[in-house]
């Protein structure tokens, strides 16, 4: 299993390429390829490389799906006795990104690869099937 640990929006988070993450808000658009550079950690299958702080070589390419707000998280504080009551809420700027591939020194270690060779669909054609006809018999 290949995954890693970047860090992003100033939160470290475990990677695998294939699944979608939710993180901070990045300013890039929909459907865009980002590249993280911030690598913390790699495990390819057992082979660990640790960075001190950061792995070097390594990235990570994702796609951005979509950007959402994230659900309302209320704040009220109030004080007793006094009357005081503030209620305010927040909404936090999300967005989902699909980890494509982890990379180290230019190899990738998981997730699509570059293939050099097309895939061609083979169509086969059958004859149509000849119809009978139709024969009704007569209630006598």
């Amino acid at each position: 299993m290949t995954y890693a640990i970047i860090e992003t929006g100033g939160k470290q988070l475990r990677v695998e390429p294939g699944r979608f993450y939710d993180i901070e808000l990045l300013h890039v658009e929909a459907d865009a390829e980002v590249t993280i550079d911030k690598v913390l950690f790699v495990n390819n299958d057992g082979d660990v490389s640790i960075g001190q702080p950061l792995v070097a070589g390594a990235t990570v390419t994702g796609t951005v799906m979509r950007h959402f707000r994230g659900r309302k998280v209320l704040v009220y504080k109030m004080k007793p006795k006094k009357k005081t009551r503030k209620k305010r809420g927040h909404r936090q700027e999300i967005t989902r990104l699909m980890i494509d591939s982890i990379s180290l020194n230019g190899t990738v270690l998981g997730g699509k690869k570059e293939e050099s060779t097309p895939v061609t669909a083979e169509v086969v054609t059958t004859p149509a099937a000849e119809e009978a006809p139709a024969t009704t018999e007569a209630a006598e």
